[in-house]
């Protein structure tokens, strides 16, 4: 997301995975975090393909204390947009393990370790897959309560959790933590700044940055948080630059630590809302916002869009849009909240 939308660019990594499921032993299991780890989890790096053929790639955590019979409750977690599972989401993933759930961070098509090229490239439909690619995973592996799966998605990929649940009736349980709509931010800016006029314009740079893509060879990347900051850039921008460049967040895989977006992806964000369907969920959604968020819109709107009474929306006081990255200075991330949530959700399922 980030400045002009931040929208996508570089070839880095292809992996390349011959079955639909598979522990990822060719892989790098180093402990490359962002955050210490945890010595009540165990974590394996696994992949898994989804429905286009792209290979992901994943960590999975899960309570040491697990037997080997054990049928225990899952979660598939992704996001934040432009981040890898090293970051906040491997946070997310860990901490749940330590209270009693499997839980699976992964990466995105086109970004990270997960495969798909050219890279750097997001889609409301591809990355709406990545999710229930990952519930295929769980739903087949042999320590999981296929009847207990839920997802977590941050920030942009919060957006893409609710279009998941939307669609796919396996998932018991959703959280947005954060969250932002890609699709509207992409085509209307931030607060609904940019008009039908604006729209027109930018469809025309990018589409005329597509044939000068094809000449080239090469695909154009958008613009990402700069090196250093000049001390200008709105609030917003500094907390994400102070989580993403910095040794609290850094990661070299990380499109907004070290990378951009591919510039022309942004077109399919542009065309597609993917809140269409929110109102036809029927299992539990909790929307998890920062009180001080520049995005807090994005989830209480979404909110808005959900019906029945098991939707819940918990703004968490004091909170930024970055603190529910990693908890920040505040500890703001909710975790009693969220463990509590998921697992009253699958006793009543």
């Amino acid at each position: 997301m980030l400045k002009n939308f931040l929208l996508f660019g570089v070839v880095i990594l292809l992996l390349i995975g011959s079955n639909l499921i598979t522990e990822a032993k060719s892989l790098n299991n180093k402990w490359d975090k962002v955050f210490p780890k945890s010595e009540k989890v165990n974590v394996q790096k696994v992949t898994f393909k989804n429905r286009f053929g792209n290979t992901l790639v994943g960590d999975l955590y899960a309570p040491k204390t697990m037997d080997k019979n054990d049928k225990l409750p899952a979660i598939a977690i992704s996001g934040p947009f432009g981040a890898v599972k090293e970051q906040s989401s491997g946070l997310y993933a860990q901490t749940l393990a330590q209270r009693g759930f499997i839980a699976l961070a992964f990466d995105p098509s086109y970004t990270g370790e997960s495969s798909g090229t050219p890279r750097n490239v997001a889609s409301p439909d591809i990355n709406t897959e990545d999710f229930s690619a990952a519930v295929d995973f769980l739903s087949n592996y042999k320590n999981v309560d296929s009847d207990k799966i839920g997802i977590l998605g941050i920030c942009g990929f919060g957006g893409f959790a609710i279009n998941a649940a939307a669609i796919d009736t396996r998932i018991k349980a959703t959280i947005a933590v954060t969250m932002y709509d890609m699709t509207r931010v992409s085509a209307r800016g931030y607060n609904d700044s940019v008009d039908e006029t604006a729209r027109y314009e930018m469809k025309q740079s990018l589409n005329k940055q597509r044939t000068l893509d094809f000449k080239s060879g090469e695909y154009k990347g958008a613009d990402g948080l700069p090196e250093k900051l000049s001390g200008s850039e709105p609030q917003f921008v500094k907390d994400y630059w102070g989580y993403y460049k910095t040794k609290r967040g850094f990661h070299s895989r990380s499109i907004n630590s070290n990378g951009k977006w591919n510039m022309t992806s942004s077109l399919s964000l542009i065309n597609q809302p993917i809140l269409q369907y929110a109102d036809e969920i029927r299992t539990p959604v909790l929307v998890i916002h920062g009180e001080k968020a520049h995005s807090r819109y994005f989830g209480e709107d979404a909110f808005k869009k959900l019906k029945g009474d098991n939707k819940e929306l918990f703004i968490v006081k004091d909170a930024n849009h970055v603190d529910l990255y990693d908890g920040g200075d505040k500890n703001a991330i909710p975790f009693d909240k969220i463990e509590s949530f998921y697992k009253s959700s699958f006793e009543n399922k």
